[in-house]
């Protein structure tokens, strides 16, 4: 079981085009009644039903978690991807129903820190703008660093920096700009622990700056969730079920065993959180691991697979379920 199994319905209140590739979509509970509660950088999965295709897709919760009428997120169109982004670009209109699922939170502020320093690249900046608002409220020293590829697809900066002044610092690379990552982590009070979201290089460098730095691991932060990749169907037995499943073009393994009413645990449905990981039972061909939480020697096994985002390629796979 896992928090999508039970949704909460919703209506959708307002949809706002940020910029040409990003939405913000607010949602309020059907029956007016408030949401569940959440802290800065939960996300929630949000269900959609595509012309008889179901997708349950997270998104960062980006509303303040003192105000409980309404959850809002916002959606980065990728064409190229599995359609989610481009069915909530194109079809979620005000007034809509939809079904989402109650907040899960893996990246949390830590409050044991002194300060908070967030980091964020592109659409990574939404978890931040519900922390900022926690620390802020709470009166916890933070500051931001947010980059962008340019201004025109710097979403909220403008906003963020009128709102937080000085604890707010934007650059875009279109304007020459970066963050100096070594002297950032260098000068930072002792206490201090470092977030990030974002595109994964951004995420890489982060976490290898801060650790030649010294930085304590449990002081090091980051979020990255994966979109399932798109690829050729494939077939699957679930051996305790007793049946075998096909593995759409463009659905998830976790998506095809969650259709098939074949119970399975999940939570992120971006591949790094570790609530999926299946042990497999017989494989005879290439599992694609895509995830964060497999170690190299696991995958190289294969005796293990994240359904969430991991796809497969051979004669035969047959997991534990």
């Amino acid at each position: 079981m896992s928090a999508s199994d039970h949704l909460i319905p919703v209506v959708v209140s307002n949809v706002v085009e940020v910029n040409p590739i990003i939405k913000r979509f607010e949602f309020r509970h059907v029956n007016g009644d408030e949401l569940p509660a959440f802290s800065g950088g939960a996300h929630i999965v949000v269900e959609m039903l595509d012309d008889g295709t179901k997708r349950k897709n997270p998104y960062s919760l980006m509303s303040s978690p003192f105000e409980r009428d309404q959850y809002a997120i916002s959606v980065r169109r990728d064409d190229t991807g599995r359609g989610g982004s481009k069915f909530m670009h194109e079809q979620v209109q005000p007034g809509m129903q939809m079904k989402i699922s109650a907040p899960v939170n893996l990246f949390a502020l830590d409050l044991r820190a002194r300060k908070h320093l967030m980091i964020a690249g592109g659409i990574g900046i939404t978890p931040f703008i519900a922390q900022m608002a926690q620390a802020d409220k709470l009166g916890v020293p933070f500051e931001l660093h947010y980059a962008a590829r340019s201004v025109s697809q710097a979403a909220y900066m403008d906003s963020l920096a009128d709102r937080f002044g000085d604890h707010v610092s934007c650059y875009c690379d279109d304007q020459g700009e970066g963050i100096d990552l070594e002297m950032l982590l260098s000068n930072q009070p002792l206490g201090t622990h470092v977030y990030v979201c974002g595109p994964k290089g951004m995420i890489e460098r982060v976490v290898e700056t801060a650790t030649n730095l010294g930085w304590p691991a449990a002081h090091v932060h980051f979020e990255h969730f994966l979109a399932p990749p798109v690829g050729e169907p494939f077939d699957v037995h679930l051996a305790k079920a007793g049946i075998d499943i096909t593995v759409g073009a463009e659905q998830s393994l976790l998506e095809a065993v969650e259709a098939s009413g074949t119970p399975i645990n999940c939570m992120c449905r971006g591949g790094a959180c570790g609530q999926c990981e299946t042990v497999v039972v017989a494989c005879d061909g290439d599992i694609m691991h895509n995830d964060h939480w497999l170690d190299e020697e696991q995958r190289a096994s294969r005796q293990r697979i994240m359904p969430c985002v991991s796809r497969f390629r051979g004669k035969r796979l047959e997991l534990d379920l």
